[in-house]
């Protein structure tokens, strides 16, 4: 039977390679849902560490007080790592990153979301896209690329964080910092969309 192939697609059934591509999504979908429930866990822990109350982070994060509670009490008391630094100014790799990425979704809200990096922004809010070397290469050449077409439209603070945080990405510093990269760069990108509010 010639053309059985075009048959089947005809049919309306899936093929093979759109099956595949479906489910692959959907395993993406599932890995980031996880990723993100490990990064609040962290957060809550974090935010803990900082002297918040499980009340209000509950309030917060629309969670219950004795979800939070459980998060908390998996550490035990001399578990727990020194409290993480809130200020700007500081030098490893995931806190830029948090940075960057702060700076870029405030680039792509300033320009209607018509910005070059705002795929990207979404992307990595969405746990569809990871941090590696390459997708921050990436995120800096379309953050760049968007402070010069758009210098007019910008603030000028948009363009001197870009410059101090490529900077400090070109030259990592060897620097010990408490917290894992997931909650750092959340944090620090928090931190970043926050100053540049103001």
């Amino acid at each position: 039977m010639a053309g059985g192939d075009d048959t089947h697609e005809d049919s309306g059934a899936l093929t093979e390679r759109q099956a595949e591509r479906m489910l692959a999504d959907m395993n993406e979908v599932i890995r980031a849902g996880e990723e993100m429930r490990k990064l609040r866990a962290e957060v809550i822990k974090l935010f803990v560490d900082l002297g918040w109350t499980q009340d209000k982070i509950a309030e917060l994060a629309d969670m219950s007080q004795p979800a939070v509670s459980k998060q908390v009490t998996k550490y035990k008391s001399g578990d727990r790592p020194p409290p993480l630094e809130t200020h700007l100014d500081q030098r490893d790799p995931p806190w830029l990153e948090g940075r960057l990425w702060g700076l870029a979704e405030a680039v792509s809200e300033a320009l209607d979301e018509t910005a070059r990096c705002t795929r990207h922004v979404n992307a990595l809010g969405r746990g569809r896209k990871r941090f590696t070397p390459q997708s921050v290469d990436e995120l800096r050449r379309l953050v760049e690329e968007d402070l010069r077409r758009h210098q007019a439209r910008l603030p000028g603070s948009h363009r001197d964080t870009y410059d101090e945080i490529a900077r400090r990405l070109d030259i990592p510093a060897d620097v010990t910092v408490t917290g894992s990269a997931s909650a750092r760069r959340a944090l620090a990108h928090a931190i970043q969309r926050d100053q540049l509010g103001n």
